[in-house]
């Protein structure tokens, strides 16, 4: 079932078949079917819907909210980051980047730089690097104009479908670029996020790291969260 929904056949939001359906197409019992389908939910690939059946988890976002956003107010709830775009180019990937992306150094790039500001203030620094291969044609207008989120757009006009992603986490010193965009004083402590994105096949399709001023915000993960 993840091999079909990797290729493709089950579309983001649509509802699988049915269950018997699919019980015969793998051969399997209705039971281990269930499991299998409870997995998927489990994991927020599917998502069962009361009355209407099961349908494949689609990117917006209350999704990047609760899965994938793990910046929030000290003792305050999370909320949904003002996302402004600084850079937006092309290069060649360095080993660091090759070897998060998985892909020859030297290897063309785009590469996004964004800040994310919560309640009006500056809060987060993005930068992504993305292998240009898996985004043929991908343009600033495009990346800018986007009508949900960056992973929505990954998914509507990519076919690139991010499920679940990889972190390290380490203290930081503000540099000079980083105080400027953030308002703190150069060497302000700041928090680092590495992750990267990976598909259904555990395929690395995005490197971000982000600068986090924790003055006021720190991460936040409500893990197994359905």
């Amino acid at each position: 079932m993840r091999e079909t929904l990797a290729a493709g056949e089950w579309k983001p939001g649509e509802a699988i078949p049915a269950e018997r359906r699919l019980a015969e197409r793998f051969g399997v019992s209705i039971g281990t079917l269930r499991k299998a389908i409870d997995e998927l939910v489990a994991a927020n690939l599917l998502i069962r819907q009361q009355g209407r059946g099961t349908f494949v988890a689609t990117h917006d976002r209350d999704r990047l909210l609760f899965h994938f956003f793990h910046v929030a107010p000290i003792d305050g709830a999370k909320q949904y980051p003002e996302v402004r775009l600084l850079s937006f180019g092309r290069g060649r990937a360095d080993r660091a980047e090759g070897d998060a992306l998985r892909i020859p150094a030297g290897d063309a790039v785009i590469r996004v730089r964004n800040l994310l500001s919560l309640s009006g203030q500056p809060v987060i620094v993005d930068d992504l690097t993305l292998p240009a291969a898996r985004f043929p044609g991908l343009t600033q207008a495009q990346f800018a104009g986007r009508p949900s989120t960056i992973y929505n757009l990954y998914q509507d006009a990519f076919g690139v479908y991010v499920v679940r992603t990889r972190e390290r986490l380490r203290a930081v010193l503000a540099d000079a670029e980083g105080a400027a965009l953030l308002g703190v004083a150069r060497g302000a402590p700041l928090l680092t996020i590495r992750r990267v994105a990976l598909t259904y096949r555990d395929e690395p399709v995005e490197l971000r790291v982000s600068r986090v001023n924790t003055a006021a915000h720190e991460y936040y993960a409500d893990i197994g969260r359905s």
